[in-house]
């Protein structure tokens, strides 16, 4: 709604000549707000004629009195302090003060009407107090009046085309100068927009009512006249507002009915949602009227959501997280502090989560952690500029009172990188092209690297994901004929000289170089160059992710050994630093493969000290260990086990055709008879084999070989597995899943979380031998996702079998019937445990975990794993067997879980 109604006017002049007078005086007003137009407009009116917004004395005098007096409307509070701002020169003062009420004060920022009003009222109301004085900025003591009567002084302030700065003021006002228990009475129009300032502002610790005003019996239906009651309680309990009427008999004109009940309904859902702890945002005002308790006192494991900026003062809007500590210690670091998370990272489980954010506080040191969460509106912002605008604001959250020359220090995670470079680019903007060229107009498909969120038509096309990206030279149609369009040809030789290519399945990837700031005293020191670089496959999907990392040497001293990783090493470390592209150097360099960077890599291998008699056995016998990992990453972990344990025969499992790709080109990843790959669903293709291996078959990759060997699925088929008849028995002896997840929100970093669903765990059981190694490296921060995929491990499962031990697995004993059925004489319930056995290895970032699943029935006990890993450090072969020592001081630290 735009302008505000036509006012009623009464005196003893004539109607008519009165209407008319009206209509000249309101073309003067224009702006509701300006002072100088009000000037006009009373001098202009006079001081005889009284100028009544909204509902007259008749109309108001019964609910108003009531409100003040009690239910005895003849009854006064002489004492009961009475503020009137915008008082214009209505009687409303005049009324009251004629009722009783004789302590009143009236303002108005027009000097015109303040002085008229004076002189009419000095003899017969000597009471009365008239001042002139802007309402939205009062000068008046906190909490001096009982009550503020506002008759379309908020109305007035709240033009649309004004916005709400000048009604926020006004409120602000209102709130300051009421006491507790005092009433905020305010008759309005009840607009949407006035409704909804009115209502937020009045939000926590006031009891709110509206009711409507009468009418009169001769009035036709017109714009309806509400009172809206907000009292002040020493509290911040939050409580419905309460409708004093009823709805269906309002008679009012156009919607203002229908306006009305939409906001009461919007805002009791939102006082609703606050009511029933829902993690909302709250606006920095709500907190200072104590939404939140007393801020300024530090109060354990409080935690809450706010909104800061947006308005005049500061450039910017911010989302903000509130921690104070769980626990009081007096080694605080700080006490407060600010921890800016960047867009990039804001949808990481470790600053998204409740449970991260708290982690995230135990490492700040800070009492009070103000985290800020940056989203796109902060893109072209510097630090520096983020910096100060946020200071003001912070620092009204900070604990303590009147400490602004208190630093709130500002923290964001640093990377330790001195240098990086960046070797090579995968791109994501060809995607829609790939999807022209495979015949697929869909939206890009959903993955997780390795496992089932794959749509077919990348399964049967995938050929042709190989030609698109470079990772395959062969040209052709796809099947059934059609080539690619010259044009589209053109393009792809085009992107391809200028090295531009992409993944629909991993999104951008870098290959880079970097040098750390810091290294471990400890690492050896057998290179020329006192700064050790490092290649990194990163990607960028999961901002910050390091997915592989290699140690590269020169050729001349390629021979020479790292014993231990820098200090700044870990399973998936974090992508920053400055961006250096010139080091010509590089291309001297290569990976060596003698040497595993990663600790959890590192730790992955120590795990096969739980097997160690078993190994022996094969490979004295000559015999080979059949290994799959699931991820082949930049191809180091498989790279490293066929270097020093040449009995392995290891298959990798990968998704994409383009990481393979880069583990060749940059990583120096090769495949031999005893090393192969498949680009292939990884849990599709444990499943086959596990369905293969029990129809006692062997297991066998069908697909095109490329020239080096691995296998991809033909055109218009999946990479599947099929078997031979009465060879025996295949079997996995070891399964390693080294995976990332594409979704953060589920708490795990590595693996997806198809690889531990229980259906999954399942299968792996099935598919190991008897002996069976599974090995699943879990990334998480959260100690209850870790409990959870250790209780799936753990957890028993019933097998539902005939008496002739044949029938499939059926699931879960769920109702008694069904439970009756299984004890009957034709079927038997068997109980078994997904893991025999269950080992774990935490590293020392306590991020990384390290699960080991054994299938046997008997295993090496804790007592005696120092005579398992010396068995098993003669099985490694290397070059230099100081490398071995870093994976046998990792088997110190394994754990048995059951």
């Amino acid at each position: 709604m735009g302008k505000k109604p036509k006012p009623q006017v009464m005196g003893k002049k004539d109607k008519q000549a009165s209407k008319a007078s009206t209509e000249e005086l309101l073309t003067t007003l224009g702006d509701f707000t300006s002072k100088e137009n009000w000037d006009k407009f009373f001098t202009i009116r006079g001081t005889d004629d009284s100028f009544e917004w909204y509902a007259e004395w008749t109309e108001l005098h019964r609910p108003l009195l009531s409100l003040l007096a009690g239910n005895d409307e003849n009854s006064s509070s002489p004492a009961l302090q009475i503020l009137v701002p915008g008082c214009g020169n209505s009687k409303l003062s005049e009324n009251l003060y004629d009722a009783g009420f004789k302590e009143i004060t009236n303002i108005d920022f027009s000097k015109v009407v303040i002085s008229d009003m004076l002189r009419r009222n000095v003899r017969d109301r000597p009471g009365m107090r008239w001042r002139v004085m802007d309402m939205t900025q009062m000068q008046l003591a906190e909490e001096s009046f009982d009550v503020v009567l506002d008759k379309g002084g908020l109305d007035a302030l709240m033009e649309p085309e004004l916005g709400p700065k000048l009604g926020n003021q006004y409120l602000s006002e209102v709130k300051r100068v009421l006491k507790f228990e005092g009433k905020f009475i305010c008759l309005t129009l009840a607009e949407s927009h006035v409704l909804a300032l009115l209502f937020s502002k009045f939000r926590f610790g006031w009891k709110i009512s509206v009711q409507a005003m009468p009418q009169k019996l001769s009035s036709k239906p017109a714009l309806r006249t509400f009172m809206v009651v907000a009292e002040k309680e020493n509290s911040s309990a939050l409580h419905s507002i309460m409708a004093l009427y009823d709805h269906s008999s309002l008679d009012c004109i156009g919607n203002q009915a229908f306006g009305l009940h939409e906001a009461l309904e919007n805002e009791n859902q939102i006082r609703k949602a606050y009511s029933g702890g829902s993690d909302i945002l709250y606006s920095l005002e709500d907190l200072q009227i104590g939404a939140k308790g007393d801020l300024s006192k530090l109060s354990l494991g409080r935690r809450f959501q706010v909104t800061l900026g947006g308005n005049c003062d500061s450039n910017f809007s911010y989302k903000a997280v509130v921690l104070d500590a769980k626990e009081s210690s007096g080694q605080f670091t700080y006490n407060c502090g600010v921890f800016i998370v960047p867009k990039t990272r804001a949808h990481e489980w470790l600053f998204s989560s409740e449970e991260g954010q708290w982690l995230v506080v135990e490492s700040s040191k800070a009492a009070r952690l103000i985290m800020i969460i940056m989203d796109s509106s902060h893109t072209n912002a510097s630090m520096e500029d983020i910096q100060e605008d946020l200071s003001p604001l912070v620092k009204q959250l900070a604990p303590g009172k009147d400490d602004n020359s208190a630093q709130i220090p500002f923290m964001m995670a640093g990377d330790g990188i001195k240098e990086r470079k960046t070797v090579h680019k995968v791109h994501n903007s060809l995607v829609l092209l790939f999807h022209f060229l495979c015949g697929h107009d869909d939206g890009i498909c959903s993955r997780k690297r390795g496992g089932r969120a794959v749509s077919a038509y990348l399964e049967k096309r995938s050929f042709y994901y190989g030609m698109v990206l470079g990772s395959s030279r062969r040209r052709g149609g796809r099947a059934g004929g059609g080539g690619m369009p010259i044009g589209l040809e053109r393009e792809k030789r085009s992107l391809e000289r200028t090295g531009v290519v992409t993944s629909s399945l991993t999104g951008s990837i870098i290959v880079e170089d970097v040098v750390y700031e810091n290294v471990a005293d400890d690492v050896s020191r057998p290179f020329p160059s006192s700064d050790l670089v490092f290649r990194r496959l990163v990607f960028q999907r999961a901002e910050g992710l390091v997915q592989s990392e290699a140690l590269l040497t020169r050729d001349e001293s390629s021979h020479k050994i790292v014993e231990e990783k820098k200090k700044t090493s870990s399973s998936k470390s974090k992508k920053k630093g400055s961006q250096k592209r010139n080091d010509a150097s590089s291309k001297q360099l290569k990976v060596y493969h003698d040497y595993m960077a990663s600790s959890y890599h590192m730790g992955i291998i120590s795990g096969f000290m739980l097997m160690s008699s078993y190994l022996e056995s094969v490979e004295s016998a000559g015999k080979t260990v059949n290994a799959v990992v699931i991820g082949l990453g930049a191809g180091l972990l498989p790279m490293f086990l066929h270097g020093c344990m040449p009995f392995l025969h290891i298959e990798v499992v990968e998704l994409d055709a383009v990481v393979l790709s880069l583990a060749r080109d940059y990583f120096g990843f090769a495949e031999d008879e005893c090393l192969k790959v498949h680009i292939a669903d990884g849990i599709r293709f444990i499943r086959e084999v596990k369905n293969f291996a029990a129809a006692d078959g062997v297991p066998a990759i069908h697909g095109n070989e490329d020239a080096s060997g691995s296998t991809r699925p033909s055109p218009n088929e999946s990479c599947t597995v099929s078997y031979t008849e009465g060879r025996g028995r295949p079997s996995v002896d070891i399964l390693i899943i080294d995976v990332d997840s594409s979704d953060s929100s589920s708490g795990m970093t590595c693996p997806a979380a198809d690889f531990v669903e229980e259906s999954f765990l399942l299968t792996v059981k099935d598919t190991l031998s008897e002996q069976g190694l599974f090995i699943v490296n879990l990334v998480s921060r959260s100690p209850a996702v870790k409990d959870m995929i250790i209780s799936r491990m753990k957890a028993d499962r019933s097998r539902v079998e005939k008496n002739s031990f044949s029938q499939p697995y059926l699931g879960k004993l769920v109702y008694n019937s069904i439970i009756n059925l299984l004890l009957s004489e034709s079927y038997l319930a068997i109980h078994l445990q997904v893991f025999n056995h269950l080992f774990s290895l935490q590293l020392e970032e306590d991020v990384n975990m390290v699960l080991f699943g054994l299938c046997s029935e008997v295993c090496t006990t804790e007592d005696c794993f120092p005579e398992a890993a010396c068995q098993f450090d003669k099985l490694l072969k290397f070059k230099h067997p100081e490398i071995g020592q870093n994976i046998i001081d990792s088997t110190k630290k394994i754990r048995c879980l059951k």
